[in-house]
């Protein structure tokens, strides 16, 4: 148990220099598509819909997640050895409660979402309710509690906003290509410029592609803290590792499984479905057997 906490700042360090690499990023095209274009403009109108984007995915992306799921806000009378499990973790803890729903689907999931630990929520599936023990249960929820109390939500959330205004940015630049008459359509643009243009056309294709791959980065690493994380609350290896072999060998399907919300549940949802080889390439979740393998190291 010692090197968990180790693992969990080797862990959090990783995903900032992933998370600063982002910004970096937004720089770059900023500047670049400004020189494509001659003109500040651009620059203005992207930073103000940067705000505005991320201002209402901010507010309101715990609302919309738990909408996508069809999830039910629960009290206590409802089910209360769900309420009391998620309430003494939170003690031990030292969370808030958060609202907790449950959804329909019988696939064992779970996923927490709100942007800090005052407005979280935590869902759990049916089929988690119906098909995990209470070891197995407290340990899938003690990892969507980490998520919580890391803060891995608000990293999670803006990373995917950060790369949602990068590829609606690149995808305006390229259409207004298609209005302006393509490279004729710039104002004042001397050679130099021209460089630009063209590096401004392979950024705006490449960069939302690299933007999702480091999203992706993010979110495995925050799976694998919240994993160490959880382990460290209930200060029982066994029950996550249970539950974690349960989901691995789930193939119930979700109906609610949506790319948007993928990254949020604590196993991928689309097991069950037919996926491309290119879906695959952008999972969201590291191998389960991996993330047993490295539970039981720590817990060795």
């Amino acid at each position: 148990m010692a090197n968990l906490y180790q693992y969990q700042s080797s862990n959090v360090r990783r995903t900032w220099v992933l998370f600063i690499v982002f910004f970096a990023v937004i720089l770059l095209i900023g500047y670049v598509f400004a020189q494509a274009y001659g003109d500040p403009s651009f620059i203005i109108f992207a930073g103000i819909f940067s705000i505005v984007y991320s201002l209402i995915s901010y507010f309101a992306s715990a609302k919309i997640a738990l909408s996508l799921a069809r999830a039910r806000e629960i009290q206590k009378q409802d089910n209360p050895a769900l309420w009391n499990l998620v309430e003494n973790l939170c003690i031990e803890s030292g969370l808030p409660m958060p609202k907790l729903c449950i959804t329909p689907e019988l696939q064992i999931n779970a996923f927490a979402t709100g942007r800090d630990p005052r407005h979280a929520a935590v869902a759990v599936t049916q089929g988690a309710l119906q098909r995990l023990d209470k070891s197995e249960l407290q340990g899938v929820l003690a990892h969507e509690l980490s998520h919580v109390r890391n803060r891995d939500i608000l990293v999670s959330t803006v990373a995917a906003i950060l790369a949602g205004i990068i590829s609606l940015i690149a995808d305006v630049f390229l259409r207004s290509l298609f209005w302006s008459g393509g490279m004729g359509g710039g104002r004042g643009r001397n050679n130099e410029g021209e460089i630009f243009f063209i590096f401004a056309i392979i950024l705006s294709i490449l960069a939302p592609i690299g933007t999702m791959l480091i999203q992706l980065a993010i979110s495995r690493r925050r799976e694998a803290l919240a994993d160490a994380s959880g382990v460290l609350l209930t200060r029982y290896p066994e029950g996550l590792i249970s539950a974690l072999r349960k989901i691995e060998q789930d193939n119930v399907p979700m109906a609610s499984a949506k790319d948007s919300t993928a990254h949020l549940w604590i196993d991928t949802p689309f097991k069950g479905k037919q996926v491309s080889w290119w879906h695959k390439l952008f999972m969201t979740h590291p191998p389960i057997e991996e993330r047993i393998a490295a539970l039981e190291a720590m817990a060795g």
